[in-house]
């Protein structure tokens, strides 16, 4: 190979390489940063260092037969958070975001406050909690000794339960605090993944 050669050969390089920087490193960048931060999901934690756990959901803990118990914290059957997550390549940039409106709440944590209209179904329902909580059944007869004794020495469960189905609002003032359930941001995992990307890439374009 002659300097002229070579030198045809280094411009190439360079071409290419600038290429690689500008159009197709921040589709590469972007595909790997959704992967890792889905996968957040499938771990049910916030990988950076080591895996970090997220506090279980109430429906988990409290069981049951119920569908929704069987998906893990966060997801669900449409799996909306973790399918929301999309990346937007630029120039030489790459932006991984998730525009679901509570998106930001869940990543973050934080405090929300709320305005239910009590419905004549919310009332039913808390009928039904109420009873469930307390341990009435339908055999026990109103008025009934088995069931006075139970009235008698409610658990407090149960007596939120009934203040609800006899409240007189029209609506509630319902205030939760929800706990960081971090699925994205800076990850030392990630960084790492991104670094072998660049220095594979950059070695097969050199190499060719």
């Amino acid at each position: 190979m002659n300097i002229k050669d070579f030198s045809a050969l280094l411009k190439a390089k360079a071409a290419e390489l600038n290429d690689f920087r500008h159009r197709k490193l921040p589709v590469l960048v972007g595909r790997t940063a959704k992967d890792h931060f889905q996968e957040n999901f499938r771990q049910g934690g916030f990988v950076d260092g080591s895996l970090h756990p997220w506090q279980e959901a109430q429906r988990r803990k409290k069981g049951g037969k119920r569908a929704s118990t069987k998906y893990g914290t966060l997801l669900s059957g449409r799996n909306h958070l973790f399918s929301s997550i999309k990346y937007i390549p630029g120039d030489s940039s790459v932006t991984v975001t998730n525009d679901v409106e509570y998106a930001a709440l869940h990543n973050n944590g934080g405090q929300i406050t709320t305005h239910p209209q009590v419905t004549l179904k919310m009332r039913k329902f808390a009928w039904a909690q109420y009873y469930q909580a307390a341990g009435i059944t339908k055999r026990m007869k109103a008025g009934g000794k088995k069931r006075k004794a139970i009235e008698e020495k409610l658990p407090e469960e149960a007596l939120k339960w009934k203040r609800l189905a006899l409240t007189t609002k029209e609506t509630l003032d319902v205030k939760a605090t929800i706990p960081q359930r971090q699925f994205i941001g800076e990850s030392r995992e990630l960084n790492q993944k991104i670094e072998n990307l660049i220095e594979t890439n950059i070695t097969n374009i050199l190499n060719k």
